[in-house]
């Protein structure tokens, strides 16, 4: 087991403070009780003093050689006890001898025999190595449980990064796919306007290099890309897709998880306006619902009451909002009447 000497000089230092509090406590009773302070009662106190410090520094070391503090809760109250009630008797043993050797014992100690002031002592000593072992096993106890929370944290934290980074992983490769095959459908059948649509999808990937950098990007810059991204599908729809927004201007600084809202975009796309000979039409509506950031996505199709939710825009967009803002964030995706279906994404609002 490895200590590092910030443990080491902690732990010192409370067993300096410990003793040397208890030496002060004899000094302060002994000066209530009006007894006279003689230069045996302070190498009495000091005895045990530094008694003290040796014997719990050796039950520490049978402590960590045992290595107790890992074994079940159970067993660690059943050594904690036999701990004490054995190093309870060894502190008076030698003190008491310590005392007799340095002829230390008060006038009124020597008519007692050394069975009944060692049973005295080791009634005390078991109270003082109580209180010891109560703070060192809590202090680990806590030390151990607040590390495993540090833990868990670190690991739920490189979970979600991992996830993240998985999550834009597929969308960016995913978007430019589509965007691609859009602008190749566009080069034989006319070229300027291919030119045009490289340069719109340049712009898009600038802009979603960007974002990627971060964990989220004020809407704002968020729809930028999406509005590039509908110029771009406009060129190879033509009047078959209409684009309308209703965004309200406070929630344009409002964060947002990047690409999230262009993937939602491309699935209405997708699976709305492609399979509809006559095409159809994209809203996209940003506005503050109680408290709440809301962003709806309508497009012309239907769901008939379902959809995949393994599809990657839905199964993506839910991941990113559930590691991203946990339970305060929500989404849904449903009919809203015969033609028109809704994705609907609730973020919580930034002050």
């Amino acid at each position: 087991m490895r200590i590092s000497l910030s443990k080491i000089g902690a732990y010192w230092w409370c067993q300096a403070a410990g003793w040397g509090g208890n030496m002060l406590m004899n000094f302060f009773f002994a000066w209530t009780y009006n007894r006279d302070i003689t230069l045996s009662f302070v190498l009495r106190s000091l005895i045990i003093a530094v008694l003290g410090v040796v014997i719990t520094h050796f039950m520490r070391w049978v402590i960590m050689k045992l290595n107790l503090l890992q074994k079940p809760i159970e067993r660690q109250v059943i050594y904690f006890l036999l701990l004490t009630v054995v190093f309870s008797m060894i502190l008076p043993f030698f003190s008491l001898s310590f005392f007799n050797l340095f002829n230390l014992f008060t006038p009124e100690q020597r008519v007692y025999s050394f069975t009944r002031l060692f049973l005295g002592s080791a009634a005390n000593s078991f109270v003082t190595l109580l209180v010891w072992n109560l703070i060192y096993f809590i202090y680990h106890y806590v030390e151990r449980y607040r590390m495993q929370q540090l833990d868990a944290l670190q690991m739920q934290s490189v979970v979600k990064e991992l996830e993240l980074k998985t999550i834009k992983a597929h969308i960016n490769p995913h978007f430019i796919f589509n965007s691609l095959n859009g602008i190749r459908a566009l080069v034989d059948e006319d070229p300027a306007r291919a030119r045009t649509a490289i340069t719109e999808l340049s712009n898009i990937l600038r802009n979603s290099m960007q974002a990627d950098k971060m964990e989220t990007v004020p809407f704002e810059k968020e729809l930028a890309i999406v509005k590039d991204y509908l110029a771009l599908e406009q060129m190879r729809f033509e009047e078959r897709l209409m684009v309308s927004f209703e965004i309200d201007e406070d929630t344009l600084d409002q964060p947002v998880p990047p690409m999230m809202l262009q993937t939602l975009v491309e699935n209405a796309i997708k699976h709305g306006i492609s399979k509809n000979i006559s095409g159809g039409q994209i809203k996209i509506t940003s506005r503050f619902v109680k408290n709440q950031h809301e962003l709806l996505i309508r497009n012309t199709g239907r769901l008939n009451g379902t959809f995949n939710a393994d599809g990657f825009g839905i199964s993506s967009t839910q991941s990113r909002l559930k590691l991203m803002f946990g339970d305060n964030a929500g989404f849904s995706i449903g009919d809203v009447n015969e033609n028109e279906v809704e994705a609907k994404v609730t973020m919580p609002a930034s002050v």
